[in-house]
């Protein structure tokens, strides 16, 4: 006996919905794994030196092979982010603050802590020790807080961009000064000023970023340069606030900076990117890090990189760079609701905006300041965090159908 034809439409559409579901976007995870490959490399190259950690088995942590621990746990943790919904830390029923609200209270805890309790190292305090034996264990907040902030903003600007008061046609919330341009400025500008007293290179790049947010947010422009202009009162504030970060400055600014002192660095940086020229002295035939060019592996890796992969090296990691930024705006277009684009376009903003950072303090156009190459650079913090924030970017293409 024939099967009764409501049977095939029954079943239709679950195939088609099952045809139709998108998992995470894999070009982002795709760039992201090749920059953290290359910075598993890079690092172990720019560390191993004639004064060097030896390549000792039983004591691996305080080799360079630390790295490969670091962004294997930086890839898992992004393909973990990725297989989840983003949806999850949205906020728009009352009370749905608590997920993101909870990350936020988390990172000022921990960068409360960090000023009491951390561990001071480079002239700076900025990271939390949590496991002391069998080896040490470290964290930097700033690296949790500023993709935190990112979250936050988004759940907060997706909140505020629905009709105020609740009247459909309504203007949105955030054009209002009081009932949302000062509560959204407000708790971004307490996260960005408690990482700016230990990582003022941080704290910029958060301002940056929240400014971004805001204007995609639709806040008024009025409202935007006062906050601006407050934020540049709050830069200086910091600035003054450490004086090697006043040093930093006047030495960037000044014609004929000490070759042996406050310009010394940035020199060695410049020596290492101009000696390598277009292909490079050969991988591992680096010059500068044998206790030339100080944070070699860290901050001025991309010097390392020019040194021994030449130019071809720098421009293959800037297209990798562009690539991700190309892919992130292309989700944040696609999403289909507001807090996916908001949070597409923050965490794009965030990781690019660190590269060109880095890169222009590596190349001597902006002051030094302590701010690592995303995925590439030395530490775990970074490498992981960031992997998480890459992970959460690539879920979002997972709400976005696919095109019949």
């Amino acid at each position: 006996m024939a099967a009764p034809p409501q049977a095939a439409s029954v079943e239709q559409p679950a195939r088609s919905s099952a045809a139709t579901a998108r998992p995470y976007d894999s070009v982002v995870l795709l760039l992201a794994g090749a920059l953290m490959t290359l910075g598993v490399v890079m690092v172990y190259s720019a560390s191993v030196t004639v004064t060097g950690a030896e390549l000792d088995w039983r004591r691996w942590w305080n080799t360079p092979l630390r790295q490969s621990v670091f962004a294997l746990a930086g890839f898992v943790g992004m393909l973990f982010a990725a297989h989840c919904d983003h949806r999850w830390l949205v906020w728009e029923r009352r009370g749905g603050y608590w997920r993101a609200g909870t990350l936020y209270l988390l990172a000022l805890a921990l960068l409360g802590a960090v000023l009491v309790v951390g561990r001071e190292a480079l002239g700076a305090q900025r990271a939390l020790v949590v496991l002391r034996s069998p080896f040490t264990l470290s964290f930097q907040p700033s690296e949790l807080a500023k993709v935190v902030l990112v979250i936050w903003l988004a759940a907060l600007l997706s909140r505020f961009g629905t009709p105020d008061f609740g009247r459909a046609g309504g203007p949105p919330r955030i054009r209002s000064f009081l009932r949302g341009f000062v509560p959204a400025i407000t708790s971004a500008g307490v996260l960005i000023a408690l990482t700016g007293i230990e990582d003022f290179g941080t704290a910029a790049l958060m301002g940056v970023v929240a400014m971004a947010m805001l204007v995609l947010g639709g806040a008024r422009w009025l409202h935007l340069l006062g906050a601006g202009a407050l934020g540049l009162l709050g830069g200086a504030g910091l600035l003054l606030l450490k004086p090697h970060r006043v040093q930093r400055v006047l030495t960037f600014l000044s014609e004929a900076p000490d070759p042996q002192g406050a310009g010394y660095q940035v020199d060695q940086s410049l020596l290492a990117l101009g000696s390598g020229g277009w292909w490079g002295r050969g991988l591992g035939a680096g010059v500068q890090k044998h206790g030339y060019l100080p944070q070699q592996d860290n901050d001025f890796i991309l010097a390392t990189i020019g040194e021994e992969l030449g130019t071809a090296g720098c421009l293959v990691v800037v297209l990798l760079f562009l690539l991700l930024l190309w892919r992130g705006g292309r989700l944040a277009r696609l999403a289909p609701d507001r807090f996916g684009r908001t949070l597409a376009t923050g965490l794009t903003a965030l990781i690019c905006l660190q590269a060109a950072f880095n890169i222009a303090v590596v190349t001597n156009s902006v002051p030094t300041k302590g701010i690592s190459l995303p995925f590439v650079s030395a530490g775990g913090s970074g490498v992981v965090f960031l992997g998480l924030a890459a992970g959460l970017l690539a879920s979002i293409g997972r709400a976005r159908p696919r095109a019949p």
